[in-house]
């Protein structure tokens, strides 16, 4: 069978009806939280019909119903969610909010009904901080989680129960998903029509968005060099800019604390504490970082780029992407060359 027969199977394997999403709405939701997604279901719903096949039907829908502002100020029509009384749901999507704090105490009904709902949909998925209404609805205890960088610390404090994966751009785990900021709905969402309609629609779908890298969900959220500058890093910046500048070396950790004007011991003491890695894991993230962009632009062979970011040879460096992308240096060429 080939590739386009493949997906259509896929496509048509469950139902001759629209799978009916539904995106939860409430006070001062993140706009584009909500939008994001709904472009790329939409979009995959065209494809769908193009071949003859069902797409979704999407239900916006919040406790009461009537006009929702969004945290931009800009208002959507939403129904109420007695009206999806009946109706079986495919997929139950949560967006996220700016101050989820405040979402939290105002949504608690809405959580309520989320609680319940979720037992019968085939799946739930949340979008950035959405994690937390998830979270508060029980639906996340024993499993990992993405949510958005900057509440990382927040989940995990508030949710200990949860394993919170700083790095992941989205997880699936059984019937829940979550996804980490907000663009990495559009990822999340981009994956789910895959897994419902195959990897042609999914394909079309990102270049009628011009969404040029489908990305997988255990890719980076962010670059090495901005997540230590986020932190407390002041001190170090200098070394960083050496580090990436200097990733074919032996960068030991005395080569490392000579370059920071610091003895080895205090280096490694004060470089944990700061930035919460070791210096050896921080630069195995540069080199990871720079041999991810070298794969995306660069004509050079696989071997040349491991050689040149430090890994030594390509065997080291295809660990190093399996461990932390859970990719092959290769099949990411193929995935996200330019």
């Amino acid at each position: 069978m080939n590739q386009m027969n493949h997906d259509l199977a896929v496509a048509s394997d469950s139902t001759c009806q629209p799978r009916n999403l539904v995106f939860l709405a409430y006070p001062r939701m993140g706009l584009l939280d909500l939008t994001g997604a709904q472009t790329v279901f939409w979009a995959a719903t065209k494809a769908m019909t193009e071949r003859g096949l069902p797409g979704y039907a999407m239900h916006t829908a919040s406790l009461d119903g009537g006009l929702m502002r969004t945290a931009e100020g800009l208002a959507v029509e939403t129904c109420p969610l007695q009206r999806l009384d009946g109706v079986t749901i495919d997929t139950l999507i949560v967006p996220g909010a700016p101050d989820i704090r405040q979402a939290m105490i105002d949504c608690v009904d809405l959580v309520a009904w989320l609680r319940a709902a979720a037992t019968k949909a085939r799946r739930t998925a949340s979008v950035c901080s959405g994690t937390f209404l998830m979270a508060q609805a029980g639906l996340l205890d024993g499993r990992r989680a993405a949510t958005h960088w900057a509440m990382c610390d927040m989940l995990r404090n508030g949710f200990p129960a949860i394993e919170v994966d700083l790095d992941a751009i989205f997880i699936q785990q059984d019937r829940i998903w979550t996804s980490a900021g907000v663009s990495a709905g559009i990822d999340m969402a981009l994956a789910l029509v895959e897994a419902d309609c195959g990897r042609e629609v999914a394909l079309q779908v990102a270049r009628e968005l011009v969404v040029f890298l489908k990305r997988p969900g255990g890719q980076a959220q962010f670059s090495q060099l901005l997540q230590l500058q986020t932190q407390d890093s002041a001190g170090f910046d200098e070394l960083h800019v050496w580090i990436a500048e200097h990733l074919s070396d032996d960068l030991t950790i005395e080569r490392l604390a000579r370059q920071a004007r610091m003895s080895p011991r205090n280096f490694a003491r004060v470089y944990k504490r700061r930035t919460g890695h070791t210096p050896a894991k921080a630069v195995e993230m540069f080199r990871l970082e720079a041999a991810r962009r070298l794969l995306e632009e660069s004509l050079r062979n696989i071997d040349q780029i491991a050689r040149s970011c430090g890994f030594g040879d390509e065997e080291r460096m295809r660990h190093t992407f399996q461990r932390h992308l859970a990719i092959s240096p290769r099949d990411y060429r193929q995935r996200f060359s330019r």
